[in-house]
């Protein structure tokens, strides 16, 4: 029975030294600069807001319909380092709703 509960406050530690010491190797800058695989950045306002999408929408008509927009409005070049899409932000995020929905 002893033996039982020595482990379990072993694993206990060992799992706090864990989440320590990732919670010291990641910086804030590099959690908020930090892209998933099968997705890009978007900045969307008149604030810029930053925002990550999956790839999969770039196949949707009605984001193809804003990326050209974007297109029109800003050309290619983007100093935000991201795609700027001129449109409201709550557009936007009905948009992306939308289509997290529909996939």
């Amino acid at each position: 029975m002893g033996r039982g509960l020595v482990g379990i406050s072993h694993a206990k530690n060992k799992l706090r030294r864990s989440i320590s010491h990732k919670n010291e190797s990641v910086s804030p800058t590099t959690t908020t600069n930090y892209v998933p695989k099968g997705h890009f950045v978007v900045y969307v306002g008149e604030t810029c807001r930053r925002f990550v999408v999956p790839i999969a929408h770039l196949n949707h008509p009605l984001f193809q319909d804003l990326l050209h927009w974007a297109k029109e409005e800003f050309g290619y070049s983007h100093p935000m380092g991201g795609l700027t899409i001129p449109c409201s932000e709550d557009y936007f995020i009905s948009l992306t709703s939308l289509l997290n929905k529909s996939s």
